[in-house]
């Protein structure tokens, strides 16, 4: 028996409707607070952007998830409640994101940095030593006594580029800078980024920098203390209004989106997607008040040469703290030496641990 058209009409406009209002529901998992002003802040800003920018997707997130085997609990509840795309942020996430991928085929995994994958799981980054490098530029024109400061979490490749890019565009308007670093075994331990701060500044640094997930307690150390700061992750200007000068700053919004799109319309590939400051996935923030007029012109300067390729950061000669040539004049490091990169340039004060 045939059903009458009004229910034909009736069922189609329901199916269209539901169809409609279907979402792709994606989770995120951080590592720390979304309110750090660092890391995990800017992450949550890609999520905010990508709610703002999609309107079928759903997102949920879990902060301050460790990185051990909690963090794959959280994974395969919020797969549980629907989720089909997780962004597991953190560096210690990957080998865990992995075990839970093979575990869930069909759901696709988007993972902060790294160089391993799987059939779901990709990875996502950028150049943000781009940026370090540029901000090196200021706080080498701007140090009086030649002294720069870097509180640093764990010595691994995302780390050491950092260190060394500051101290190159430091040292490539300033030879006589040296950057002294203090490493806190910890991605968040506001005590001791605080006691480092205090420490590299009674050592003489008059520029403070670092990589650890908020950059709040050292730029606060530096503001009391009457000396700059250089920000990492995102803009902490707000925290030392006097000594700010610039900060290198993450743009994950865009990625998102061509991510999460990417699986909707079944383009997703398995690769390492990178960004740079072409791409905009890594940025500067703006200019402190106390950043002079010439300094901005350098860094604007060679931020332009460095988009238009006309520089390279890693091109050589670099020279390790030993003295001996690790990239000889003519040659330039490629990104995946790059990120596995496991030395300290000459100007770095400071061991490996």
């Amino acid at each position: 028996m045939k059903k009458p058209l009004s229910i034909l009409l009736a069922s189609t406009l329901l199916a269209t409707s539901i169809s409609a209002m279907a979402e792709t529901k994606v989770g995120f998992v951080y590592v720390g607070p979304k309110s750090d002003y660092g890391y995990n802040y800017a992450q949550d800003q890609g999520r905010l952007y990508l709610e703002e920018h999609l309107e079928d997707v759903e997102t949920l997130y879990f902060e301050n998830i460790p990185e051990n085997a909690d963090v794959q609990r959280v994974m395969e509840r919020m797969i549980r409640s629907g989720v089909e795309i997780v962004f597991p942020t953190s560096y210690g996430y990957l080998d865990h994101a992995l075990k839970v991928a093979e575990k869930y085929p069909d759901v696709h995994f988007a993972h902060s940095g790294g160089l391993k994958t799987s059939d779901n799981l990709m990875t996502y980054f950028a150049e943000i030593d781009q940026a370090m490098y540029l901000a090196g530029i200021a706080a080498g024109m701007t140090t009086e006594t030649n002294k720069l400061g870097f509180i640093a979490a764990h010595p691994i490749p995302q780390v050491l580029r950092n260190i060394n890019a500051f101290t190159r565009g430091a040292r490539s308007v300033n030879p006589e800078v040296t950057t002294s670093v203090i490493w806190t075994s910890g991605w968040s331990d506001p005590s001791k980024e605080s006691e480092a701060a205090e420490a590299l500044i009674d050592n003489g640094a008059d520029v403070l920098t670092g990589h650890v997930d908020s950059p709040i307690n050292y730029v606060q150390v530096a503001e009391e203390r009457g000396v700059y700061s250089v920000g990492y992750h995102a803009d902490a200007s707000k925290f030392a209004p006097e000594g700010w000068l610039v900060g290198a700053v993450w743009n994950w919004g865009p990625m998102m989106v061509d991510i999460v799109e990417s699986v909707e319309d079944g383009t997703w590939e398995s690769q390492h997607l990178r960004g740079d400051l072409l791409t905009g996935a890594a940025q500067l923030s703006d200019f402190g008040s106390a950043v002079s007029d010439d300094t901005i012109a350098e860094v604007e300067e060679r931020r332009q040469m460095i988009m238009d390729e006309e520089y390279q950061v890693w091109a050589g000669p670099i020279t390790g703290q030993d003295g001996k040539v690790i990239v000889a004049e003519g040659d330039t490091m490629t990104l995946q030496e790059t990120e596995k990169m496991d030395f300290l340039v000459e100007g770095v004060e400071g061991r490996l641990p």
